[in-house]
């Protein structure tokens, strides 16, 4: 199937802005500007405060696997005598420390002074040891501490009532990571951090995921579904890697707004639609054909994925002491997408917003929290199917194979189950 146009023109727009955005910002490192590596899941937020320049660990990894370059990074770490099968996602930036492969997407990505992850896993740990070894970059990790307990509906406190939900001591914890952090960053950068700056940032960010979040419940209850997740990953995530500017929160209006005309006018992704489609994990970047593959056949459209969920649920963070609330915003970060109970409960909560009829679930290398997912929704009476594949990765993907068996498993569990199931009520458009 070939690669279709995007839906959207908030996510033409989003792309455009990017890719200025990345050349702008390889000429200001030429230039000797620092430049920082960061995990999708840190704090960018006091780099975006100090003016720090920051590239996505993982987004790097999404652009190298939609190109189809992946296994050429990867053989770059195995010839510098580094495994090239654990932590894909998280290695592949660390193989242009070493050697760039030629022609580069986008050119390549410029060496970094600065990295920052935590040390929630070994393996991931390791990675950033790597970096920290290599002359001119310095490395600062991240601590993180487990839950005791866990309210069931975290989703809906989280704005207000953080401190309840994440716990005392954690939050002291990851205060005191920060600040440490603000300070080996004024220190090897000469950058000044200005709480009056931070808490623009802070609040710019609140608004963006308020659009967000507006956005997210007006597709979960429209049918047939206006557009489908891999129309709206570059409209949500882009802006998302710049939250805290202005150009971000008024992104992420543009495309509430044009989500709403299009619920106005009627439009659907899938005017067959027949059967609604959740996908839990990171995108399948080297196959983003998949999630339309299915609609023909079977009127099978994906309506969800994680991207515009936890923008909505796991970002909005209000309160008068900004640092603390950007510690409750990562404390409990990876708990929300990844460890029982924090995410199963949320995920069964959003299939069930979604109207979902299926879920294919995505497992990664921690198969003991997926089990806990699939547990989840199984035991909800939601049909699920585990795709055992790397997301960057696509070298033991088999894509005849895998999408034979998805087809399979629409027609056998999912099909019957949603005749079934009474006619649901499609909302008047706002």
């Amino acid at each position: 199937m070939a690669r279709r146009n995007k839906l959207l023109a908030s996510s033409i727009e989003a792309t455009r802005y990017q890719r200025e955005w990345f050349a702008g910002l390889r000429e200001a490192v030429a230039g000797g500007a620092p430049l920082a590596l960061v995990n999708a899941d840190a704090p960018q937020e006091i780099f975006r405060a100090m003016g720090i320049p920051y590239v996505v660990n993982q987004w790097w990894a999404s652009v190298v696997a939609a190109k189809r370059r992946t296994g050429e990074y990867l053989r770059t770490l195995r010839e510098n005598g580094y495994p090239d099968y654990s932590e894909q996602y998280s290695a592949t930036s660390l193989a242009s420390v070493f050697a760039e492969i030629p022609d580069p997407p986008w050119n390549g990505l410029p060496r970094p002074t600065i990295v920052l992850g935590d040390t929630t896993g070994d393996a991931s740990r390791k990675v950033f040891d790597i970096w920290d070894e290599q002359d001119g970059i310095a490395y600062y990790p991240l601590e993180s501490a487990a839950a005791d307990t866990v309210p069931v509906n975290w989703w809906e406190l989280m704005p207000d009532q953080w401190e309840t939900v994440i716990g005392t001591a954690r939050l002291d914890l990851m205060v005191a990571e920060l600040e440490g952090l603000v300070r080996f960053l004024e220190t090897t950068t000469g950058r000044v951090f200005r709480e009056s700056r931070f808490r623009e940032v802070m609040a710019l960010i609140n608004e963006q995921e308020e659009w967000n979040r507006r956005t997210r419940d007006l597709i979960a209850r429209t049918r047939p579904v206006p557009l489908r997740v891999d129309d709206s990953i570059s409209s949500v995530m882009v802006p998302q890697w710049h939250r805290g500017t202005v150009w971000a929160r008024d992104a992420a209006r543009r495309f509430h707004d044009e989500v709403a005309a299009r619920v106005a006018a009627g439009e659907a992704a899938c005017p067959g639609e027949r059967l609604r489609l959740m996908w839990i994990g990171r995108g399948l970047w080297y196959d983003m054909d998949f999630y339309r593959y299915f609609e023909e056949r079977h009127g099978a459209v994906f309506v969800w994925s994680m991207y515009l969920a936890i923008a909505a649920d796991g970002y909005i963070r209000h309160g008068d002491d900004p640092m603390r609330a950007l510690a409750a915003r990562f404390a409990a970060f990876s708990d929300q997408l990844y460890r029982p109970p924090w995410s199963n409960e949320w995920y069964l909560k959003e299939a069930r917003l979604h109207q979902v009829d299926g879920v294919v679930h995505l497992v990664g290398e921690d198969a003991r929290s997926g089990w806990f997912i699939t547990e989840t929704l199984e035991r909800a009476g939601i049909p699920v199917f585990e795709l055992r594949v790397d997301n960057v990765d696509q070298r033991a993907y088999d894509l005849t194979t895998v999408r034979a068996a998805v087809d399979d498993w629409l027609t056998d569990r999912v099909a019957g189950r949603a005749s079934k199931k009474p006619s649901p009520h499609t909302p008047s458009a706002p």
